[in-house]
């Protein structure tokens, strides 16, 4: 058995995707690709997919994980590359690396966000993040399956700040641009829920809705307030198994070392 983790994005149009549409086509790229799916027992087998806190619906991301566990080895990269030609623009594999160490899903402790207000002034933006840093608590309502939900938001937000316009973005010049680092708390804490207690400190209220966009997932730095790439350790277990076989083959071949 062999252990694959794959990043995706969510871009364009396809933000809309529901978390379910997703999960149909992407076993639908697996079959395309001939993936050698290992399968769960039992009346109804289903391939062995483990998928890791999806973004909400209508967000983008760039930074989705997920799992498979695999009946025959396949190279990271050349998978990668089957996948991503099986699925639809806009939902693209960018990453994948052989599992090598255990708990990813306990390693997305921490989401980075940008949020594109556009028709708000920056200075209007600043003014109510400040509002919102310097409060002890900040409640917000959700209504959930099990009706209306009051919680903290205030307590989830690591970093929150306003960032200049963008050279690369002429039209940036007319919005406000948040980054957001919230942490993976119960209950969770979206970018709306920030956006709701941004409203509630400082009645910021933006006149067409927010553009938010996932840009990482991770493990929370919390002197830097950063969110670290949580498919690292993997790298690094292997490139240092590349580097001792190497050693070993070295060491065995004619005149190595004795």
């Amino acid at each position: 058995m062999q252990r694959i983790r794959l990043r995706y994005t969510k871009r364009g149009r396809l933000r809309f995707t529901s978390h379910r549409d997703f999960q149909r086509a992407f076993e639908r790229a697996l079959r395309r690709a001939e993936v050698p799916m290992a399968y769960s027992a039992g009346f109804t087998p289903h391939p062995k997919v483990s998928y890791a806190n999806a973004a909400p619906t209508g967000t983008g991301s760039e930074a989705e994980y997920l799992e498979i566990q695999l009946t025959e080895a396949r190279d990271p990269e050349k998978l990668r590359a089957v996948l991503d030609e099986s699925l639809p623009a806009g939902l693209d594999v960018i990453e994948s690396v052989e599992a090598r160490t255990p708990g990813l899903a306990d390693r997305l402790e921490a989401s980075e966000w940008e949020i594109r207000l556009d028709q708000v002034a920056r200075t209007d933006a600043e003014r109510a993040v400040a509002a919102f840093l310097e409060a002890d608590t900040v409640e917000v309502e959700r209504r959930t399956k099990n009706g209306l939900r009051t919680f903290d938001a205030r307590a989830a937000v690591a970093r929150l700040e306003t960032l200049p316009p963008r050279a690369d973005r002429p039209g940036d010049g007319g919005c406000a641009i948040l980054r957001l680092v919230v942490r993976h708390l119960t209950p969770a804490v979206r970018p709306d829920d920030v956006l709701s207690g941004l409203r509630a400190t400082a009645d910021l209220a933006p006149p067409v809705p927010a553009a938010v966009t996932r840009l990482a997932q991770g493990l929370l730095d919390e002197e830097s307030g950063t969110v670290t790439d949580p498919l690292a350790p993997d790298r690094e277990a292997a490139q240092a198994a590349t580097s001792a076989a190497g050693e070993l083959t070295a060491a065995m071949a004619p005149g190595g070392p004795a």
